[in-house]
């Protein structure tokens, strides 16, 4: 395949392999020395650009994340001037909940304002993060208190709504109460890794959803190899759904694009493998 393959959500085409920005910014979910290797050999813009530019010329060019987080603006700009490809973008900020939010909503003004900025630095999707998101879930009554009102704002400001969630109910209870949202993010890896309930209901939640669902954390945030962690993925989702993944390196974003693609056309992935000197028994030797 020369692009890679795309689907659609909300009348809007997005790469079916998303972007992710957690190794861009420090988010590593594994140790607090990890994070800050991360910010201060990472977090810079024309090395997030390196990587963008990988990925925007195999065809992936939607990314997301926490868009007003320095450098990621930048990078994303410096990126699409060098090859001329748009960028799509998902946002996932964090509108404020308190002990007054589950009676009352959202205080409009505060949500227009992050809402400004938002489109300020040109998200085509706004998708609540999972700390507003599964606060709000209710679970006697199977909905997700206030919800519209979030959607309706982000329309209001000429983006497109989901929601980002750690749990499971929350793709159910929107499902089943007609939530005003056009996709859902989840996480959804082999291991289980920061998933409430099993893998196989997951999986069942994912085919079963009414709109397509973005999966994140494919790699358990890095406990998994690529190959393992990929194929697991991308074979048991539909082809609507998404794969958000990160990367810290253009090898490595060269790397999953190769990976993901040779999954999907059911080839063997054309990479090199890394290698120990325990492995120098396994080598075919040359021809004579």
């Amino acid at each position: 395949m020369d692009k890679f393959p795309r689907t659609e959500v909300g009348g809007v085409s997005l790469s079916r392999m998303i972007i992710g920005t957690n190794w861009f910014l420090g988010w590593s979910h594994t140790t607090a020395a990890k994070d800050a290797f991360i910010k201060e050999n990472i977090a810079d813009r024309k090395k997030i650009a390196d990587v963008l530019e990988v990925f925007f010329r195999a065809g992936v060019d939607t990314i997301m994340g926490q868009i007003q987080h320095p450098p990621l603006a930048d990078a994303i700009a410096e990126a699409e001037d060098r090859t001329g490809v748009g960028c799509i973008i998902i946002s996932t900020p964090h509108f404020p909940v308190g002990p007054d939010t589950p009676a009352n909503g959202f205080d409009e003004s505060v949500v227009e304002r992050i809402l400004v900025e938002q489109a300020k630095y040109g998200a085509t999707f706004c998708m609540p993060h999972q700390g507003t998101t599964d606060a709000l879930i209710d679970r006697c009554t199977r909905k997700i208190r206030w919800i519209d009102q979030l959607s309706r704002l982000i329309r209001a400001h000429g983006m497109i709504p989901g929601l980002s969630t750690h749990m499971p109910e929350a793709v159910v209870y929107a499902d089943e109460s007609g939530a005003d949202v056009e996709t859902y993010i989840s996480i959804y890896n082999s291991m289980g890794f920061l998933m409430q309930v099993e893998v196989d209901w997951v999986q069942r939640i994912i085919q079963e959803a009414k709109k397509p669902v973005m999966t994140i954390k494919p790699l358990a945030s890095g406990q998994l190899r690529p190959l393992q962690g990929l194929t697991f993925v991308w074979n048991t989702i539909r082809p609507q759904d998404m794969v958000a993944i990160g990367t810290m390196t253009p090898r490595e974003a060269a790397e999953v694009i190769e990976i993901s693609t040779s999954i999907l056309s059911r080839r063997q992935a054309d990479v090199e493998l890394q290698e120990t000197r325990s492995k120098a028994s396994l080598k075919r030797a040359a021809p004579a």
